[in-house]
Order: structure tokens, then sequence, then C-alpha cells
């Protein structure tokens, strides 16, 4: 078995500038997907743009499911043309994207520009990962895609951490980040790939025949399903969770503790004595750089189907607790216990497919280990959008509250005005006001929506694990 140092020198120059390059892409990824959420939705005097939670989880959910779907698509158009010129085109689509988005603020224009932006990130996520496929081998691809993997969290980590001090230069400072790739393109040497390929019609017949192949496998189809209530659980976290610590988490005795023995932190993300939302949510890529290795150690010996029901019960228990409390804290352990879940379950779902996935189409079945993410990104817009705005949104209690106890509403408000005018009226704090409404209104009971899709997911895993699954 060869040593660490001489696996490490098996990677050729080509590998190590991709996963450079996908470093940057999820910096910038990140560090704008972790505050999209509060973009969308808050108040327009605090730099939002003050959608309703139905627009927010209708832009999110619909625009990052096309994302995690055209790779179907976009790797048939990478293998025609060439991974480097679609590459640059990904690069041109998201810094365009980015600049153009500060330029609009309606529904319509927004979501067409989400939408775009998808289309870059579509373009660009099968070309990276075929990039590392193709300059590994069978005793390099698991180290390789291990490294890959790594790129992908701290880029994650980073990404937010960079762009919470400045959120009013989001866009621009995101748009800076990706454009970095440009300079590492001239670095990037193009991987042996079929010259005489197909013409692109011939490509999609095959993607329409690939497609009707695993759709007629009953078994994977149905495992497929199962695994997307694992991702609309999971994507609560950018979708949900910023969304609910900025509107009902109280972290003042957060930043108090951060002020006086972290102070770098208290300064630069904090607002008015909070600690930024997207900083305590962040906490859970921290929590997987730090602790990724020891869990996949401690579940490598079980059977992907246990060490997966196993996760998703973890996950599922951390998930709904962020969602029942006003603490700040705890809502920080929560994540941690959630992240432990999605450490057991979430590599254990590819590896499950390739056990699963027919010989001679291994690589055709792993593509379509998106098709979750795919479905689990609709299905969280929906819970993120119309479910949590008739649970949980602030706004919607204050105004029902006003119009209940004889409250004047301005209508010329923004949301955030509003809310101190009716606190104002009541002779109370805005804090003080937030607890009324927690109390009389119980938003954390949006963590039964949560718990019982995972509850489906565990229930519906184990019955496919002694019925359905053919290979054990």
């Amino acid at each position: 078995m060869a040593s660490f140092r001489g696996i490490l020198k098996q990677y050729n120059s080509t590998f190590w500038v991709a996963n450079t390059i996908e470093l940057f892409e999820r910096m910038a990824w990140y560090g704008f997907f972790f505050l999209f959420a509060n973009y969308l939705t808050k108040s327009t005097d605090l730099g939002g743009l003050e959608f309703s939670q139905s627009q927010k989880g209708m832009i999110m959910g619909i625009g990052t499911g096309i994302l995690y779907f055209l790779p179907i698509i976009t790797g048939a158009i990478a293998d025609r043309f060439g991974y480097k010129k679609v590459l640059i085109l990904a690069f041109i689509v998201y810094v365009s994207a980015f600049l153009v988005f500060p330029l609009f603020d309606t529904f319509t224009a927004v979501f067409l520009v989400y939408i775009y932006l998808a289309i870059g990130a579509a373009l660009f996520k099968p070309v990276i990962s075929a990039t590392i496929a193709k300059t590994t081998n069978d005793q390099t691809a698991s180290m390789g895609f291990g490294i890959f993997y790594m790129m992908v969290n701290l880029g994650a980590f980073i990404g937010p951490l960079i762009t919470m001090p400045a959120k009013d230069n989001l866009f621009y400072i995101v748009a800076g980040i990706i454009s970095i790739n440009f300079f590492m393109l001239l670095f990037y040497k193009e991987p042996e790939r079929d010259t005489e390929s197909k013409p692109l019609g011939e490509s999609f017949k095959t993607i329409y025949n690939n497609i009707v192949t695993v759709v007629s496998n009953l078994q994977f189809m149905v495992f497929l399903l199962i695994i997307a209530g694992f991702w609309t659980m999971y994507n609560q976290l950018f979708f949900t969770l910023p969304v609910f610590v900025e509107m009902w988490v109280d972290s003042s005795n957060l930043y108090a503790f951060y002020a006086e023995y972290i102070p770098v932190i208290a300064e630069n993300y904090s607002h008015n004595g909070q600690i930024e939302p997207e900083f305590i949510t962040n906490s859970g890529a921290f929590f997987i750089i730090a602790f990724q290795l020891i869990v996949s150690y401690l579940v490598m010996k079980l059977r992907p189907l246990n060490a997966m029901i196993t996760g998703i019960i973890i996950a599922t228990i951390g998930m709904s607790l962020t969602l029942i409390t006003q603490s700040a804290v705890f809502i920080i352990v929560a994540i941690f216990i959630f992240a432990i879940g999605e450490m057991a379950a979430s590599p254990k779902i590819t590896e499950y497919i390739g056990r699963i996935a027919p010989k001679d189409n291994k690589a055709l079945y792993m593509g379509f280990a998106y098709v979750p993410m795919f479905l689990g990104n609709i299905l969280a817009g929906i819970v993120s959008g119309v479910v949590y705005e008739n649970l949980s949104d602030k706004y919607k209690f204050a105004s029902d509250y006003a119009n209940n106890n004889g409250l004047i509403i301005d209508e010329n408000l923004t949301n955030n005005q509003m809310f101190e005018s009716l606190a104002q009226q009541m002779n109370i704090t805005p804090i003080e006001f937030t607890n009324i409404l927690w109390n009389q209104y119980n938003p954390g009971q949006f963590w039964i929506v949560i718990a019982a899709i995972g509850g489906v997911a565990i229930i519906s895993l184990i019955f496919y694990d002694r019925y359905l699954q053919k290979s054990k």
C-alpha cells in the first residue's frame, strides 16, 4: 500500500489547480448563499429586499433546484466543447450575475437573475468534479476526493467570514473572489477527453435514454426519493435558520461573551449588540471541518444504510432543536448535533449509490446522485416559504397582534419600522415585543414540520432496508 507522501506525489498540477478553483468558487458561493435568505426577506431599511417568506422560498427552492438538475445536461455540453471553455463561460456568468444583483429589487427580476446565476453554477459543477475524477486513479481517487471535499468545506466556512463584515458590498466581494479563478485558469490544463465526441443532439438523446434507464430501476428511484427528505431538512440551514435567528433569537449574551474574550468576533460579526445570524449558522461548516474525519472513522465499519439511518436520526434531532428556542448558545449546540448526523449520513449516501449501481453504469448512477438534492431544494423552498410564513413569520404575527389589540399600523413603514412602531405604542422594547409574540404564537412549532420530514425519511429508509433493497 502506497504511503501518504507517495500518493500525494501522484497528483498532477491540474489536480491541484482544480482544487484551488473549487476553493475560491465555494468561498464565493457560500459567501453569498449564507446571506441570501436574509437579504431577500430583511426589512428594506436594514439592507434587505423585504420579500415575503413564500417569495424567498420560491426563489431559493426553484433556483437552487435547477442548479442541481442541470448538471445532467451541462456535463454533456462540457464533454462536447471542452472543460476549459465551459469553465470560462461559468465564471463569466458568475461574475455578471453577482454584479447585476444589486441593480434589481423586484421579485421577478431577482428570481431571473438567481436562475441565471444557478445556470453558471450548473456549468461549473460537473466540470470540476470530472476534472478530479480524470486526474486520479484507483489508488489515488479516495484521497483525491477527500482533498476535494475538504476544499468544499473550507470554502463554505471561509466565504461567509469574508462577506459578513461587509454586507453592503456583498455582491462585489463575491464577484471579486470568483474572478480570481480567471487567473487560475491560466494554469489549468485540459484533461484528456474523447476528441471525437458525438454531436450535441446525440449527446442529449443519450441523456434521455440514460434517464429512462435509471427511472426504470424502482429500487434506486425509491432510495433517491427517500434521501430527498434528508436534503429537504438539510437545506433549512440556509433557507430557514438564518431567518429564524434574525427574527427570534436574542444573541446579546453571546455577544457579551465574545466582546470580553474574543473581541475580534464581536467587532466584525455583530450588529446592535447581536451576533450576526449567519455567523451562528456558519458554525456547522466549522464542525464539519473539525470532526468529519473522526465521524467518518466511527461509521466506517457500519453498513451504509445503518449509518444513514443513524445519521438522519441525529440530524433530525439537531435540526428540530434549533427551532424551539430563543437561545443562541443552545442553537449552536443543536447545529453541532445536526452536523454529527450530516457527517455520518451524507458520505454514506454516495458510497451506497456506488454499491447498488450496476457495474456497467456506475458513472451514470453516480451522476443521478444529484437528483435528491434537486428534489430536496424544491421541497425545502416550499417548507421555508409558505409553511414558515404561516407558522413562524414574526412580522405576520406582529400584524395579527396589532389588528387584535387595536394598535395602529402605518402602511408606509418598512417591516422593521412597523415592528418598532408597535413596540413604542405598547411602551416596550422590540425585544420585549418579540418575546410576547413568541409566547403567544409559538413560532417554534415549525420544528414539528422538520421532525416530521426527518421521521418520514427514517421510517421509509428502515422499510427500504428490510423489504426493498436487493444488495446488503
